[in-house]
């Protein structure tokens, strides 16, 4: 948002200068981004006025020219502008003029013609960007009056910086009640009172778009002078707002969208055909707007008439309606859209418009009659015209939101940690335009239909906050003692404790898009658990993932295309998954792997990674959360249809399943142009942790007993199925189980093997005799020998 400073102090008298405003402005939330000075350096120029416009005798491009500069006698200068003519009017700069940019302008011999000063551009005098030729000013400019007079300088452009909630500030009276209350000054908003129709003549409009378009004002305007110029003072607050004037019609509806925020629409009335109707476009159908574009439409908003779509509804309108020079009667449009029926409509179509930019954010729906009315009496006071009456169309029923909110003193001071005066409270609020009424324990504010940012008790609360000013609000730190997590909070392994033991483990930390596209995901046969997006910005982003690993796998693809033989890359990131899975966002951990199991050294003989490498770097994981062995399960069945059949299991702790971990299958190694075995590992974050809270126990007063065992089982007997055997026959008296070696080989039958393992007992009441010890051992192996036909090994 760009404007006159000169044009915001028209509208609220303030006694603060341009530094105190910016400061105020910024402060306030309304980031103010670029001021650019106005009018500096215009001393010694003058409105002048060309009397006669001869070529130079020596120089073709050059022409000599008699200016009336309200002096004794007529200034001769030599000018090059291709627009110089007898009858122009333009600035003057004369001798001792130091221009911007440190410009001195002295009488000189200009190719052996005397020249006593210079005819300026706007751009060499820092007011514009135009250098394409002499600054043009209206006929009824004196000669001889000073510039920054004529064209009310010194000003400043100042741009701001908006958030997307403050839409109401795109428009002059917005922006002028926040300064009001910033610096207690008073608003002098424009005159918007009705214009009396002088003619019959209507348009019917029929409104076919429900909710968006629920309100709908026009007018015709017969009689005008489209030739008419734009007055100076509007022209020269548009071209500081950062629009170029046009023409006296279009300028108009620019200059009342700048000061009220309302976007208006101009049709040349002779171009229409029957009834306006407000309506969803119809698929195939073609419109030329404006720019010169022509667009396909498919259920955009448009403004039609009887031949067909004339506008696309609060984008931009038709060249085939649009005014002329020899346009004399104006169809008027001033309506309101909602933004959801405006919002990318836009950028669709590559286009940017200032309706559309306002559109998107909401516009007050209270606007459109009171704009309507003020652009009425500009055009006619401008082109002059005879009006005929203000047609209003709404929706049956509708009316505009408005929200009512309760503020509590109480809840105020509580908030800030401070006490604001109920006088100071009330004139911020009213000053914002926002009705108050006064209740025991504070306040019934009524917001301005504009104010959309408005819709709770904090919102006031900030409100008062950034206007009676943050720096004033006192910094404290807080007293009360901070209190212990809850047990459910340190229930869970921190990330960074996740981080930092990966990372100890040689794997580096990936991030891969969330939206990926047909061809990641189709070796993977992940294409009907995915979820498409409806509008996708391109193929390569048309879905959201179902898993981290397509995009990890991308990634050590690229890695090893990059001469990196050992990869070893982890994500925490999110999964997301189509109706009826639930839940439809799942935190994930995944790591990938491929080359030696270790970096290359002296110490160790080089070895390609496996299956028990990864399962490691797993189980280093699951250590955090507390795991104990007995409890952690792998299961080759059921796998992901991507996971080696021979080497991938289910990672499962009791019957919770925590995730998958395995080689890749061959097919999809061989699909992904993989030449060398990956490893993969994928958990639902969330359940990998999980952890149980440690709980502190007494050391133990009595002495433990360690007895040694050493078995024979056959060779399909595992590890855990011994393991968890051995603990169920000894019971709670068993405190720890190690297993210290595993024997294949000479003295055993074929197809066996020998577990030898030290079981330490203990009890805390008492010291456990060699009778207890030899009945538990006796118990132990009773229950391997029945349940796997274990044997001593002799």
């Amino acid at each position: 948002m760009k404007f006159s400073e000169r044009w915001l102090r028209a509208l609220v008298g303030i006694a603060a200068d341009r530094d105190a405003l910016v400061e105020g402005l910024t402060m306030a939330g309304l980031e103010v981004e670029a001021v650019t000075a106005l009018g500096a350096g215009l001393d010694h120029v003058v409105v002048g006025a060309i009397i006669e416009c001869t070529p130079h005798p020596n120089a073709e491009r050059l022409r000599v020219c008699r200016v009336d500069a309200g002096l004794a006698a007529p200034l001769q200068i030599v000018c090059g502008a291709a627009n110089a003519r007898a009858g122009l009017k333009a600035p003057l700069a004369l001798e001792g003029a130091l221009l911007p940019g440190a410009v001195a302008i002295r009488a000189a011999d200009l190719r052996g013609v005397r020249s006593q000063g210079m005819l300026c551009s706007a751009r060499e005098l820092a007011l514009d960007s135009d250098a394409s030729g002499l600054m043009e000013l209206p006929e009824d400019a004196p000669p001889g009056q000073a510039l920054a007079e004529y064209l009310g300088l010194p000003d400043a452009s100042i741009e701001l910086k908006l958030t997307p909630n403050r839409a109401d500030c795109f428009g002059m009276v917005g922006l002028a009640h926040d300064v009001a209350a910033l610096f207690g000054g008073v608003t002098r908003l424009p005159d918007c009172a009705a214009v009396p129709a002088r003619t019959a003549r209507v348009r019917t409009v029929q409104l076919q778009a429900g909710d968006a378009c629920p309100r709908y004002c026009g007018r015709v305007i017969e009689d005008l002078d489209a030739q008419a110029p734009t007055p100076l003072w509007m022209a020269e607050r548009l071209r500081r707002a950062g629009l170029r004037p046009l023409s006296a019609i279009v300028d108009v509806g620019n200059y009342v969208m700048l000061e009220l925020g309302q976007p208006l629409h101009a049709f040349d009335d002779a171009r229409l055909h029957g009834e306006i109707a407000v309506r969803a476009a119809r698929a195939g159908e073609r419109l030329r707007l404006l720019d010169g574009s022509e667009v396909e439409l498919d259920g955009q908003l448009v403004i039609s008439d009887a031949r067909g779509a004339q506008a696309l509804a609060g984008v931009m309108g038709g060249a085939d309606s649009a005014v002329s020079t020899d346009t004399r009667t104006v169809f008027l449009e001033s309506a309101h859209f909602a933004p959801a029926a405006i919002m990318g409509v836009a950028r669709r179509f590559g286009l940017h418009s200032d309706a559309a930019h306002r559109f998107e954010r909401g516009v007050d729906p209270e606007l459109p009659a009171r704009a309507l009315e003020r652009a009425t009496a500009l055009l006619l006071a401008v082109c002059g015209g005879c009006p005929g009456p203000l047609q209003r169309s709404e929706l049956p029923g509708w009316s505009a939101p408005r929200a009512s909110i309760r503020l509590r003193r109480a809840r105020l001071q509580r908030v800030l940690g401070l006490a604001i005066d109920d006088s100071e409270v009330e004139r911020i609020l009213l000053a914002l335009d926002i009705k108050l009424a006064r209740e025991a324990d504070g306040w019934l504010a009524l917001v301005p239909t504009r104010r959309f940012d408005l819709a709770r008790e904090e919102d006031l609360i900030e409100e008062v906050a950034r206007i009676h000013g943050y720096a004033r609000v006192p910094s404290s730190l807080p007293s009360a003692a901070m209190p212990a997590p809850p047990e459910a909070a340190r229930a869970h392994v921190p990330l960074r404790r996740l981080r930092a033991a990966l990372a100890a483990r040689d794997y580096r930390e990936a991030v891969t898009l969330s939206l990926v596209g047909d061809a990641l995901l189709a070796p993977w046969h992940m294409l009907e658990t995915s979820l498409p997006l409806a509008n996708p910005l391109s193929a390569e982003l048309a879905r959201m993932r179902p898993s981290l690993l397509p995009g990890l796998l991308a990634a050590l693809r690229a890695n090893r295309n990059r001469q990196q033989s050992r990869v070893r890359l982890f994500e925490i990131g999110r999964s997301f998954h189509p109706l009826p899975a639930v839940p439809r966002e799942v935190e994930r951990l995944a790591l990938v792997a491929c080359g030696t199991a270790a970096l290359e050294q002296w110490g160790l003989p080089a070895r390609a990674l496996d299956f028990h490498d990864v399962k490691g770097d797993v189980e280093a994981l699951l250590a955090l959360r507390g795991i104990a062995g007995e409890r952690l399960r792998y299961a080759p069945d059921n796998l992901p249809t991507w996971l080696h059949p021979g080497r991938g299991a289910r990672v499962l702790a009791g019957t919770q399943e925590l995730g998958v971990i395995g080689a890749l299958h061959p097919l999809l190694e061989q699909a992904l142009g993989l030449e060398v075995d990956v490893y993969v590992a994928e958990f639902d974050l969330d359940r990998l942790r999980e952890q149980t809270v440690p709980k502190p126990t007494a050391l133990p007063r009595f002495p433990g007993v360690r007895r040694d065992l050493a078995i024979v089982v056959a060779e399909a007997v595992t590890w855990a199925q011994v393991e968890a055997q051995t603990r169920a026959a000894a019971g709670k008296v068993l405190s720890e189980l190690r297993l210290f070696d595993v024997y294949r080989g000479a003295g055993l039958d074929p197809g066996h093997k020998s577990y030898a393992m030290g079981l330490i007992l203990q009890e805390h009441s008492r010291t456990l005799t060699d009778t207890d010890a030899d009945a538990c051992v006796s118990r132990v192996l009773q229950a391997l020998a029945q349940a796997f036909a274990a044997r001593i090994r002799g």
